[in-house]
């Protein structure tokens, strides 16, 4: 699977599917995102099982609105096992009046909403990964249904869009903001700007694995301005962690003019993942010892970590190496990995 730049496709395209008539979604909001004021309410998706012949799921929502302005589309737990979005949105949710708004904030704290109950990356429901499903269908699997309403209903209201990651319980990160190259360099640097804004420790110019299926691409290839974080991970998340989001969150908000005030400015070191040599991934299977913790600088050739083989004792380690200078920035968690999984992740300082 090759590595390279969440660059859009063709803008055209994206576009062209959506002018087309598919089937209405299936999904109804409780919510009426053109009225005024505060309204919490839920996405009901109908869902027929076992333990509810009828039943639905019910994702949380929230609309805040209130004079003239711009829409800030605001997502968590795209990913069910990464808390700092919804710790961070739940809060706003509760706490942010209408009064205090110009323009709208749409918040969906649980997007992934059967994936966030279950504690899992994938929807218990399908085993759908929300954030390889885009721009989903109305006639798919569930998963595919919450991604089709989100491209469709949500994303064409909103002017600038937040959708929170950390690593879950396989990986940790050095808290950032980021955004991506982009081929409309003008699209580009108004990303990179709410970016500076949200005011992270770090910040990140970005390189996605695989962009294919992305809210990332979608919302990207609508001309928005897209800011994502990874906020730490290993299945939590801290105080620190959770500072983090709300800070940025509000900063976010008053750099697009829907909060009053400036940014809070806090320091940021700017990185840069420049290549696929950024990314190691293990070939074998065993516990892993880092040799380096994250934020260290490491040099081309500098050992990252050992990953024993746990069957018998008296073998020797495999040994993974730095293919670039940089800082690690993401660490594989728990302490056992699998040939396959991703070891670690390096990033380059352009700016301190």
């Amino acid at each position: 699977m090759p590595v390279q730049r969440a660059a859009p496709a063709l803008r055209e395209g994206v576009m062209g599917m959506l002018s087309l008539t598919p089937r209405p979604s299936p999904i109804t909001p409780t919510v009426d995102f053109a009225a005024k004021g505060v309204q919490h309410g839920h996405l009901r998706l109908p869902y027929s099982r076992d333990d509810s012949a009828w039943g639905s799921v019910m994702i949380p929502i929230c609309v805040i609105a209130h004079g003239e302005g711009p829409t800030a589309l605001l997502t968590g737990a795209n990913h069910g096992d990464e808390y700092e979005g919804p710790a961070a949105l739940f809060e706003l949710a509760r706490s942010l009046r209408a009064e205090d708004v110009q323009g709208r904030v749409i918040l969906v704290p649980a997007l992934n909403y059967p994936a966030f109950c279950a504690g899992t990356r994938t929807s218990p429901i399908d085993r759908g990964n929300l954030n390889r499903s885009f721009p989903g269908r109305p006639d798919g699997t569930v998963t595919e249904k919450i991604a089709d309403f989100v491209t469709r209903h949500l994303v064409p209201l909103a002017d600038v869009v937040l959708d929170f990651h950390s690593g879950g319980r396989t990986l940790d990160f050095l808290p950032y903001a980021a955004a991506h190259e982009l081929a409309d360099k003008a699209q580009e640097a108004r990303c990179f700007a709410a970016v500076a804004a949200f005011a992270a420790p770090y910040s990140m110019r970005m390189l996605e694995i695989d962009a294919v299926g992305m809210l990332d691409t979608t919302v990207e290839e609508m001309g928005k301005v897209f800011v994502t974080t990874e906020l730490g991970g290993a299945g939590t998340a801290s105080a620190t962690s959770i500072t983090i989001a709300r800070r940025g969150t509000l900063n976010l908000l008053r750099h697009a003019g829907i909060l009053s005030g400036e940014p809070e400015a806090a320091p940021t070191r700017w990185l840069d993942m420049p290549s696929s040599d950024c990314f190691a991934f293990a070939g074998d299977d065993g516990l892993i010892a880092f040799a380096v913790d994250l934020g260290a600088p490491v040099r081309k050739g500098d050992l990252i970590a050992r990953v024993y083989p746990i069957g018998r004792t008296g073998q020797a380690p495999a040994e993974y190496r730095a293919a670039m200078d940089g800082v690690l920035a993401a660490r594989h968690v728990p302490g056992l990995i699998k040939a396959g999984d991703c070891l670690s992740v390096l990033a380059v300082v352009t700016q301190a």
